[in-house]
Formats: structure tokens, sequence, C-alpha cells
């Protein structure tokens, strides 16, 4: 009996040694780092941009819509028939020939109507702040799929656009991306005879590659005063590297710019025929 009480009496004393000993250790709290939501990049930052639609803004020339509506997804009725967004977070961009252009009234046969948008390039709301191929590097990657052109199959899906200045005059449409019946192409425009201005009369025309109906990234660079171009189309096998077409500035260009991008409707013989854009993403970078 007293063997039995002695093992008890020494279990006991273990038992609240080591409870003791257990309550005396510091518990250390391991801090768990949170992990940081990186932040959502839009596919479009619309402050650098406005959109052109074919419709009467009320002087006979097309009607622009900038960011604020577009965000909003305030735009008329008759103006969301050009320009809608979709499911998936692209942009629907139709166009047909209305007679409302950029630069006025148009009859048929004469000028040609786009849905389109026009780059501000530091986010500043106006058409007079524009960009120097003089100086820094500029970089449009826009993104989309053409997915009909009736009429002669032309639209030009993305530009580099001058800007008449202060004491440079002429806005010539110096760089346009084609697509011509699935084919990309390039015009562009070269050094002009002497005292004559930047127009297409001194273009050139490169075939690049057919994409069709596919989705496809066009890249237009403009570095050291040179344009450079690539293309990217995964359903084509098309990757294009950046690739050296013209030497503006060694050739005397000195306009300002901004880029462009959309819809561009090479139809102007009737009412009725149509072009049709998916817009999945524009990237633009000035350095």
């Amino acid at each position: 009996m007293k063997k039995s009480c002695l093992i008890i009496f020494i279990s006991c004393f273990i038992l609240f040694s080591n409870c003791s000993s257990n309550s005396d250790t510091p518990i250390i709290e391991e801090e768990i780092e949170e992990e940081e939501t990186p932040e959502e990049v839009p596919n479009i930052k619309w402050q650098n941009w406005y959109l052109s639609v074919p419709l009467n803004r009320g002087d006979g020339s097309a009607t622009s819509i900038f960011y604020q509506d577009i965000v909003k997804d305030n735009l008329s009725e008759q103006a969301s028939k050009y320009f809608y967004k979709n499911n998936d977070d692209s942009y629907t961009m139709y166009t047909k020939f209305t007679g409302f252009t950029t630069s006025g009234l148009s009859p048929l046969g004469d000028k040609y109507c786009r849905t389109e948008l026009r780059e501000f390039w530091r986010g500043v709301q106006s058409t007079a702040d524009n960009w120097s191929m003089a100086t820094g590097t500029h970089i449009l990657e826009t993104t989309l799929k053409v997915d009909y052109v009736e009429g002669n199959g032309k639209t030009i899906v993305a530009q580099i656009h001058g800007k008449e200045s202060a004491g440079i005059s002429g806005n010539p449409a110096t760089v346009k991306i084609r697509w011509n019946s699935g084919t990309i192409q390039i015009d562009y425009y070269t050094k002009p005879d002497s005292g004559k201005p930047w127009t297409s009369a001194f273009d050139d025309k490169i075939n690049i590659a057919e994409v069709g109906n596919d989705i496809f990234t066009f890249k237009i660079k403009i570095e050291n005063g040179k344009f450079y171009y690539g293309l990217v189309c995964e359903a084509k096998s098309i990757n294009i590297d950046y690739t050296l077409v013209y030497d503006y500035v060694g050739n005397g260009y000195i306009h300002e710019n901004y880029f462009k991008t959309g819809n561009y409707f090479g139809w102007h013989d009737d009412y009725e025929k149509a072009a049709q854009v998916t817009l999945y993403k524009v990237k633009t970078e000035h350095n």
C-alpha cells in the first residue's frame, strides 16, 4: 500500500513539473505576411485616348467621345451602334461611310469615315499636346481582330499621324497600318522632294504577313528618330521582332505626332457597306 502511494505521488510530481515547465516557456507567435494583391492594369488606359465615330456633331464633322463617357458607358444610342463593350472586355468598333468625317462633311467618293481612337499621350485632354520623334522612345502595341471588311476589303487599324504646330504646316498620315483582305500592310511616307510637304505622293508600301480574321498584335516603335514595326499572331505562328523601316528624323521629318488605332474604313462608294474590328488591348509607352 505504501509502495502504491509512493508511485502515485512521484507520478503527480512529474506531471506537475512538466505543466509548470510548459507554462514558463514563452510562446513565439510567427508573423504571417499578407501577400499584396497586384494592381490590375487595364487593357486600355482611357484617359490617354478619345474616340471618333461617324455621327454628325452638328457641323457635319464626326463626333468626338471623351474618356469619361467611355468609362461610364455613357454613349448615346446612336454612338453605341459604332462602339460598344463586349462580355470579354473587348470593344467592337463598327463603321461605314456616313459622310461625317473628322475633317467635315464629305460626299461619296471623297473622304473616309472611321471609328477610331486618337491618342492623348500624357492624358492631357488637348490635341495640341503631342510628341516628337526627335526625342525619346515612343511605342504603340495594339491587339485586335478584323471581323469583316466589306467593299474593297481595306481598313486602317493603326497610325502615326503628324500634327500641324507652330512653324510646321500640314497634318501628314505618316504611317498607316492597313488590313487588306487579311494581309497586314505598312504604308509610310518618305522624304519629299525639296520644298514639298510630307504626303502620300512620296509613300512606300510593305506587305508584312497574312493574319486573316485572327487576333494579332501590331507594334510600332519610334526610337532615335527611326520607325520600327513588330507583329505577333499566335494563330498563324507569326512572331516578327522589331524591324527597322525608315529613319524619319535623319530624313528631316520635324512634325509632332500622335498614335491612332481602330477601324478607319477605306470605302466611300456607298452608304451601305461596313467594316468591323474588335479591339482587345492598347498599350503605349513614351520615354
